[in-house]
């Protein structure tokens, strides 16, 4: 699925009250932003923020934040979004920057659909190889709390042995979410929203690391 580039993005993203421009201004005050001390949830690579939206309207006393790159589609997240939102802020800027913004303030990271860089020259690109979960370690509370859907089975089996070896622990994996009888809470992103209409197979793993 390719997205459309958006010719007023940097007006949509100017403009925006819901993009956070200055994120390193809020690290270890993120509190003053959201004005409470609820938990704080990521998503790294949120797309056009289905999925991150969609969390924000179902769980008021959490907030969330969703980081996307591309300036394209945070300005189609921030269009899509209706109505007011406390709960919910954007960023536009590069995952692997996010301990600039962030001190030990993050109570889950939900890696959703992200690139998969299947070559084996492209793993450290992941965003579960161990460089990343190296990042995470100085964003994340006192226990390290991630989620991680895909369709890709290359990116999902890289996932599962890298986190294995930073010694995660797996509380529930999914070979075929869309089918799992657990009932495991899921809002589909717009690439899910397709993978589902094709009967793709979605592979789903929460992991934790407690200190």
């Amino acid at each position: 699925m390719r997205y459309n580039v958006v010719k007023n993005a940097s007006s949509i993203l100017d403009t925006s009250d819901i993009l956070i421009k200055n994120p390193e201004n809020y690290k270890g005050k993120w509190k003053e932003v959201f004005k409470n001390n609820n938990p704080i949830c990521l998503e790294l690579g949120m797309g056009r923020g289905a999925f991150i939206v969609q969390m924000a309207k179902a769980h008021p006393n959490i907030n969330y934040i969703g980081l996307e790159l591309d300036r394209s589609q945070t300005a189609t997240a921030i269009s899509n979004v209706k109505g007011k939102i406390d709960n919910l802020k954007f960023i536009c800027a590069d995952a692997k920057d996010i301990v600039n913004y962030f001190n030990k303030e993050i109570k889950t990271i939900y890696l959703t659909f992200s690139e998969p860089w299947p070559k084996k020259g492209d793993e450290k690109k992941r965003f579960t190889h161990e460089n990343y979960l190296r990042v995470y370690d100085r964003v994340f509370r006192k226990q390290k709390h991630i989620i991680l859907k895909t369709d890709n089975k290359i990116l999902f089996q890289s996932a599962l042995e890298s986190m294995s070896n930073y010694w995660y622990v797996f509380k529930k994996v999914s070979l075929d979410l869309h089918n799992d009888e657990r009932n495991i809470e899921n809002y589909m992103t717009d690439f899910e929203k397709q993978y589902y209409k094709e009967h793709r197979q979605i592979y789903y793993v929460e992991a934790v690391f407690d200190e």
